[in-house]
């Protein structure tokens, strides 16, 4: 474990020392002196409350569903799959009934209990699975089906035992149902649970979403805590319980955001990696393999003077390349030599004589800086290809405007082929990566005998 790792947890392990110790003072504090336990509100307030936790929930589940259909992660699905049956049991078992105007009986409210508890049991799973899936979109949609199905199965279950179901006392006592209390146990114990594993998944990976998950299992726990220490009544008022279930709630939303920033940010770096592989395939590595086969030749016995003026034109190309390069993968080529440099490396590929290419740039034609870049590298890897397979004597490259659209032309008199180009290698693959790369439309058309042509027709 390096530095940085090492800090990032022990500030997570003092975080979560620190949640315990407040909320544990709390909570004590809240049991010994029932005075001094907070309240706010009614009826009204904790429909605000359900509905924020729901919109919470669905949101989480929304951004983790995101997430596990661009990596495929299984505890993505685990997560994805709890907290779509918490929001989904709390919108159906809590918030409807009271949004029809009818009162929350026995089958609702036990419907949301379990519900809830079976979300829990889910996400407390998911630091302990580990792999991709590969067919991630129908696993996502079959997992959720299965989800509105256990719901259901929940909500008939409730239903059937109907009056057989404790109930809340009305004033508050303190003698609450078993199967309430039990519930509320089990559900702090699921939330230990998910703190301990989302705590060693973050130990091992480093992970900046199993932090935030760790520490809003953290609230939730002791909200459950609260609910099982302090006396429920049926007609209850909002407690520092739910005000815990809010804090969670938010915790979790602000880091599977969090997570869906650093995929996109990791995606990103991989673009841009693929990047800088095309540009030193593009660019640097055939220059080098030029200046590899000179140097060859003189270790062969080649004569020198034949050998060494074009052994330093390669090195000369090789340092302009490298300087093209470097404004390229800055992005920053707006004043980039482009003319100089197309005509420079048309120079080199020529200089054997083996090929003849004549290259006409209509000076009208305005390139903007990211498309100087592309097709820059198009026209170079169009011409390596005419000089590497197409067996041509002579080719053109045309950069003009033709019926009001900027096209880049590379043209042979080589051998052509019949048929198209889906089997083509990693030439012609690079040139349509170029292409889209800035909205370029790539057309090639040949035929046995009478040579190729690639079209690129430039965005408007």
């Amino acid at each position: 474990m390096n530095k940085d790792d090492r800090s990032a947890l022990d500030a997570f392990l003092w975080g979560e020392v620190l949640l315990f110790g407040l909320l544990g003072a709390t909570l004590a504090l809240f049991v010994a002196y029932p005075s001094l336990r907070p309240s706010y509100g009614g009826d009204e307030a904790r429909l605000v409350l359900q509905t924020v936790v729901t919109l919470a929930g669905a949101a989480v589940a929304v951004l983790a569903g995101v997430r596990f259909s661009v990596e495929g992660r299984r505890i993505d699905l685990l997560l994805a799959s709890g907290f779509f049956v918490g929001a989904a049991s709390t919108l159906c078992f809590s918030i409807s009934p009271v949004l029809s105007g009818h009162a929350i009986g026995r089958s609702e409210a036990w419907s949301g209990v379990v519900g809830r508890l079976v979300a829990w049991m889910l996400i407390a799973a998911a630091p302990f699975v580990h792999g991709r899936v590969r067919e991630r979109r129908r696993m996502l949609g079959d997992a959720l089906v299965a989800l509105a199905f256990v719901l259901m199965l929940v909500w008939s279950v409730s239903r059937w035992l109907g009056d057989g179901l404790p109930v809340l006392p009305p004033d508050g006592g303190a003698d609450a149902p078993f199967g309430l209390t039990l519930s509320f146990g089990l559900q702090a114990f699921v939330n230990l649970v998910a703190v301990v594993g989302f705590g060693l998944r973050f130990r091992k990976h480093g992970d900046d979403l199993d932090r935030f998950l760790a520490h809003g299992a953290t609230l939730l726990l002791f909200a459950s805590l609260s609910y099982l220490l302090t006396p429920l009544a049926a007609n209850r008022p909002l407690s520092q319980g739910d005000v815990l279930r809010i804090l969670a709630y938010g915790v979790l939303l602000v880091g599977v955001w969090r997570a869906i920033r650093s995929s996109e940010f990791g995606r990103a770096v991989a673009e841009e990696r693929a990047r800088v592989a095309r540009e030193i395939h593009d660019g640097l590595a055939q220059y080098l393999f030029a200046i590899s086969t000179y140097a060859s030749r003189l270790d062969d016995g080649a004569p020198a003077e034949d050998v060494v003026p074009e052994l330093k034109r390669a090195a000369e190309a090789a340092q302009q390349e490298a300087r093209f390069a470097v404004l390229a993968l800055s992005s920053a080529s707006g004043t980039a030599p482009f003319d100089a440099a197309l005509r420079r490396y048309v120079e080199f590929l020529t200089a054997d004589g083996e090929l003849e290419v004549e290259l006409e740039v209509d000076p009208r034609v305005a390139l903007a800086p990211d498309e100087q870049i592309e097709v820059f590298r198009i026209v170079q890897e169009g011409l390596a290809n005419v000089r590497k397979h197409a067996g041509a004597r002579r080719a053109e490259v045309v950069i003009a405007e033709r019926a009001g659209q900027r096209i880049v032309s590379v043209r042979d008199d080589g051998e052509g082929f019949d048929g198209d180009a889906s089997g083509a290698g990693q030439g012609l693959k690079n040139i349509r990566a170029r292409s889209a790369a800035i909205d370029g439309l790539l057309d090639m058309r040949s035929l046995p005998g009478l040579g190729t042509e690639l079209v690129v027709i430039l965005r408007a």
